[in-house]
Order: C-alpha cells, then structure tokens, then sequence
C-alpha cells in the first residue's frame, strides 16, 4: 500500500471478513480496530459468552498474525506471563523460555482474577513493550495490541485493578447483549457449518496502516478541545462545572487527552479521512475517559457512574466550531 491510497477499503475489507463470523458487535469491533490502528490496549468489561475471544482470534485470522489467550488465576505468577529461564539437563546450561505475552494479538481473559502481581508484570510490558527475563531483553512482535477482560457480575475472588494501572489502557469498552434478531443469527451460524476465515492482510500492511494513522492531522483547536475536556473533569470549576466537583474524587490523567486524540486519528482514518474532526472526539470520548475518573461517594450514592459524569463534562465542554479540515489534503 503507497502513502497516497485510502485505507479504508481495506479497512472495510477487513471488517467485513471477521463479521463473517462475529455477528453484531458493531460498536465493540469498531473499538478493536482503532485500538489496533493507534497502537493502544483496550479494557473490555462484559459477561461471559459475548464473542470477545472469538473477536480477536479471527482478527488475527485475517491479519496472519498470531493469537495467545491467557485465563487469569489466583494461583498465576509472573514468569506464566512473560517467560523464565529453564535448566537444559542435555547442554548443561539455561535456556530462555518465553511466555504467551509474544503474540500480535493478547487476549488477557478475567485480568481482575490474578494478583497484583500478575497484573504489573502485564501491564508493564504494555507499556513497555518488551520483557527482561535474567537481564536480557526480549521485545515483544510488533504490532502488539493487548485486549484484557473485566467480568462485571462476579466480584468474589477478584482483585479490582488500581486506577493507576487501569490508566494504561487506552479505552475500556463495555459489551452489551446482542438484540434478538443478532441473537438468531448468532445460532444459525453456530448449529451451521464453520465459517473459514480469509486473511486479508498482513501484520506488516497494519504497521504500515498504523503508521499512516500517526500522520492524520489534528488541529490545534481539536487538541485544545481534547484537553479541555479531561481538564473539566479534574477542575470541573474552572469549566462551569462547580456542581460536579464533590462527585469527583480524581478526574483523568493526561494519558487521556493522549488517548483521545490518538483514537480520534485512527477513527478518523477508517472513515476515509486524513485529518480528524471533533464528532471522532466526541464519539470516543466516553470510551478514553470513563476508567480513568474515580467518582465520589457522593456520585454512587446517587447513583451516578462515570458515563453520566462524562455526559455532563461534554455538555458543558464545546467543541470547536470550525477547525480546519482541507489543510492536510493539500
């Protein structure tokens, strides 16, 4: 693929090969495709059996790149994550074993199930991007997209993730049930004959894509935009927000206001675009911010969760009204 074409036919390509399998999701699918494109990982909270393994696995599919699941434990430690040094009784001298974090495609099943332990060993080589196992260091394949899973309906023998560490993901995304008819069809292609799935592109046209991604241009107003939206919600005063301030008890880092306009990039580039807009902000807003607040007491006792406090930020917060769009096209 050359710099000049548009990548989103073969975006489109792409999702149109794994909705031959997945059914529904449409909002969930989108959410992978710009974590993949903006090289960040993504927190899904969701109960069990709504095709987040199956997502992933046949992405992977049709980008020829490998795929690791880890089911997170009580008992996990983490040389299971990254790997460990093992005794070769044959040499008579340790050999380096590396652990399922080296794979394209991570799926960290139930990451609130494993000690902290086992959750800083994961997340640093997310933010890391590589593993020392006995002073040697070992990178992970590029690209290297981590989607972790939080069941929300269980709480017993689970250790919730410190905000501190939540905060190294890019998005959380919740999953919701699919509606009857997606349901039916969900059946029919179960109890049918199995779908195989064509690899439409490969992991090194995705770094290419992920590299035209860091070229989509942002304005400075939309970055201004950005800001001022994690900004409200740590000062929510100074934005004409005072009534939100004892329903926070700490607002979004500025992690958020990278994330957002980096997932505002690549959403912009799967709708066809070289440059973004604020309704790509604005669409993703919720998805960036919405693990990073702590609300209050206050807040959960009125029943008011970190969606409705970013609704409220977003009312008040307006976008720009022209921010320059045909710049980048020349």
């Amino acid at each position: 693929m050359t710099a000049s074409e548009s990548p989103a036919p073969l975006i489109e390509q792409l999702l149109y090969e794994v909705k031959r399998v997945v059914v529904g999701q449409d909002r969930f699918l989108e959410r992978v495709m710009v974590a993949l494109l903006a090289q960040g990982h993504l927190l899904v909270e969701g109960v069990p059996g709504l095709a987040k393994t199956l997502t992933v696995r046949t992405l992977a599919a049709t980008l020829r790149g490998s795929f690791k699941r880890i089911q997170f434990t009580p008992d996990l430690v983490p040389a299971d994550l990254v790997g460990t040094r093992i005794f070769n009784q044959k040499t008579g001298e340790f050999g380096t074993t590396l652990g399922p974090v080296f794979a394209h495609l991570l799926l960290a099943d139930e990451i609130n199930r494993a000690p902290a332990k086992v959750q800083s060993a994961l997340l640093e080589v997310m933010q890391e991007r590589q593993v020392t196992i006995a002073g040697e260091t070992h990178p992970v394949p590029q690209p290297f997209v981590v989607m972790a899973t939080q069941n929300p309906i269980e709480t017993e023998g689970t250790y919730p993730l410190p905000e501190a560490q939540v905060d190294r993901f890019m998005m959380k995304v919740l999953v919701d049930y699919p509606s009857d008819e997606e349901e039916f069809v969900i059946v029919q292609r179960v109890i049918g004959p199995p779908v195989t799935v064509q690899a439409v592109t490969s992991t090194r046209e995705l770094v290419e894509l992920q590299q035209q991604c860091r070229a989509v241009y942002v304005d400075p107003s939309l970055i201004q935009y950005a800001v001022r939206l994690v900004g409200a919600t740590r000062r929510p005063a100074q934005h004409g927000l005072a009534g939100l301030e004892k329903y926070l008890q700490y607002g979004a880092s500025p992690r958020a206001s990278i994330a957002l306009v980096e997932a505002a990039r690549a959403l912009a580039l799967m709708r066809g675009r070289r440059y973004a807009l604020a309704e790509d902000l604005g669409a993703l807003a919720a998805d960036c911010l919405r693990h990073r607040l702590v609300p209050s007491y206050e807040a959960l006792a009125e029943g008011l969760d970190a969606d409705a406090l970013i609704a409220r930020v977003m009312a008040q917060v307006k976008p720009p009204e022209q921010p320059l769009q045909h710049g980048p096209q020349a």
